[in-house]
């Protein structure tokens, strides 16, 4: 037995009434070409290249220019960074592995005098 099926109105194209349809209205063509951007973005990264807001500071970039004070300094204060982290860290941990990671926070440690001694070798050039 087969069944009448209407006719869709006349007025109105195939692409408005279809449900999974993303164009339904003009506010969601917009929405589908923002994401198709976003998906392009992520998907193929180089493809578009835009400023960053947030850009790293050149120091951490491989830059030949920073001069060997400034690289350091910054391994100096990095290292006791880690060290004082790493110490706060192992007072929060129990025995058993308190004392690997007070054994780590002594390397860093030694790490740091090591480069603070190099640091007071620099001859700056002026």
């Amino acid at each position: 037995m087969k069944k009448p099926t209407p006719n869709p109105p006349e007025n109105q194209s195939n692409l408005e009434t279809d449900p999974t349809s993303p164009y339904t209205s003009i506010n969601s063509k917009k929405l589908h070409e923002a994401a198709e951007r976003a998906l392009d973005h992520y998907l193929c990264p180089g493809a578009h290249i835009m400023g960053s807001v947030n850009e790293p500071a050149p120091m951490y970039l491989a830059n030949p220019a920073y001069n060997t004070e400034s690289l350091l300094a910054n391994a100096c204060e990095s290292l006791g960074s880690a060290s004082e982290m790493l110490n706060n860290f192992a007072a929060a941990l129990d025995p058993a592995h308190r004392k690997t990671a007070l054994g780590i926070a002594q390397i860093l440690m030694l790490s740091e005098l090591a480069v603070n001694q190099a640091l007071d070798h620099v001859e700056l050039k002026g």
